[in-house]
């Protein structure tokens, strides 16, 4: 039933429709004063939990693809990417607006003088090469082999933003959900790797 679902032609619109949730949740919120004492905070910080929530997401479809024999979520994958980097910016978009006013010269300083931003700042340039290379005409124009290496990248991305993600939370002493997306995130990156063995010993 679940591959019935996957190859219908219009899942693309449906996953793309859910993906947007999150946005039109942050935009009712801020038009109708629902986000809490503290809007940009929540802002800021709700923009930056969906990056991570759609980069499991993204990192999840190839071992869910490969375990289930799900083949069809490999076209979802691209999209699902392209949301980790659209939520990325709307993230960096906040910070830099509701923190920083647009001033972004004290953006630039604030970079420099704080691990943490600089962290997700990096982040944030290694996403908008894999969004910039993730179409098929970038595959050609860069080869098979050297889209791969670029892309295998997104594992470095994810550690920079737990490392980003934790030590935002160290502030507060509060690492509950750090250890969380670290222990997903682990356990797909130790499949790909045990895939990967596997493949060569087949």
């Amino acid at each position: 039933m679940l591959r019935t679902a996957l190859q219908h032609p219009r899942i693309k619109l449906l996953v793309f429709a859910l993906s947007l949730l999150p946005l039109v949740w942050l935009v009712w919120g801020a038009a109708n004063n629902a986000l809490g004492a503290n809007p940009a905070e929540y802002l800021i910080r709700a923009s930056g939990d969906w990056t991570l929530r759609f980069l499991c997401l993204t990192l999840a479809v190839t071992p869910v693809r490969q375990l289930f024999q799900l083949h069809a979520l490999a076209k979802l994958r691209r999209m699902l990417g392209l949301f980790v980097f659209f939520y990325a910016v709307l993230h960096a978009l906040c910070y830099a607006w509701l923190d920083m006013g647009f001033e972004w010269f004290d953006v630039a300083q604030d970079i420099a003088k704080r691990p943490f931003i600089l962290v997700g700042f990096v982040a944030l340039v290694l996403l908008t090469l894999l969004a910039g290379t993730s179409f098929q005409r970038a595959v050609r124009w860069l080869g098979g082999a050297a889209w791969q290496r670029l892309h295998r990248t997104v594992y470095l991305i994810a550690g920079l933003g737990l490392l980003h993600f934790f030590w935002m939370r160290a502030g507060k002493n509060n690492f509950a959900e750090v250890w969380v997306y670290t222990a997903i995130v682990a356990v797909l990156l130790l499949w790909r790797v045990y895939f990967t063995k596997r493949s060569k010993a087949i």
